[in-house]
Formats: structure tokens, C-alpha cells, sequence
């Protein structure tokens, strides 16, 4: 069986997330949900960055869009979260690209928008 990347602290991210969850509940927007996240972040002591903009270059040439993660982890995971009914598989290809271009091996995807809260381990 193989091991799971980054298992601990995966476990603790989904947790803090579950937490938010459980106080605010479903019905908010992904920017309420990142603050509430921001401030467990900062009680837990978990080194975070938000909105990490990434370049994107075509044949060569950056393009003047960027790809905004909504936070990245300890410098090595990807959360990317959502306030939606239901993830789709877009919601994936987008964690995956979010992954390729900011060169991490794992994503989590949080939906915060359902009666419980939803989440998907993304690996690259």
C-alpha cells in the first residue's frame, strides 16, 4: 500500500477546514471562508500565503494573465476552496493546472457550499 503525500498535514488542513465549516456553515462566500481560514491558519501556527498569483507562459511568451491560487500551504500544497453546491470535475483540471504551474505535488479542493463540508486529495 502505498503512503498517502503529505498525510499530516493534510489531515490538519481538512480538520481546521472542517472547523470553519462546522462554525459558519454552508451559505457564505469563498472570501468568508478564506478569512476564517486565515485566522485558524494564524492560530495553529501554519505558515500560509494567500491569493499566490502564478505566470503562465505560451510558446515561450508569459502571458499577462496569471493563475491566483487561493492559498498555498507550508510552501508545498495547494488549497483551493469553493462555496459552490456541488464540485465538479472542472473544479479538478483546475486544482491540476493550479499544481503545473506553481510546481507542487498536492492540491486540496474544499467545497464549503454543501450541508457538509466535500473534499478531494488532487495529487500530480
Amino acid at each position: 500500500m502505498s503512503s498517502l503525500i503529505y498525510k499530516e498535514d493534510a489531515y490538519k488542513i481538512i480538520g481546521i477546514c472542517m472547523e470553519v465549516h462546522r462554525e459558519l456553515g454552508k451559505g457564505f462566500s469563498e472570501m468568508v471562508y478564506g478569512d476564517a481560514l486565515e485566522i485558524e491558519f494564524i492560530d495553529n501556527n501554519i505558515k500560509y500565503s494567500r491569493e499566490t498569483k502564478y505566470d503562465i507562459t505560451y510558446k515561450g511568451n508569459l502571458l499577462p494573465h496569471k493563475y491566483k491560487a487561493d492559498f498555498i500551504i507550508d510552501d508545498k500544497i495547494v488549497l483551493e476552496i469553493k462555496a459552490i453546491s456541488t464540485l465538479t470535475d472542472s473544479h479538478v483540471k483546475q486544482t491540476l493546472n493550479y499544481l503545473a504551474v506553481s510546481k507542487l505535488k498536492l492540491g486540496l479542493l474544499i467545497n464549503f457550499g454543501e450541508d457538509s463540508l466535500k473534499y478531494k486529495r488532487i495529487v500530480l
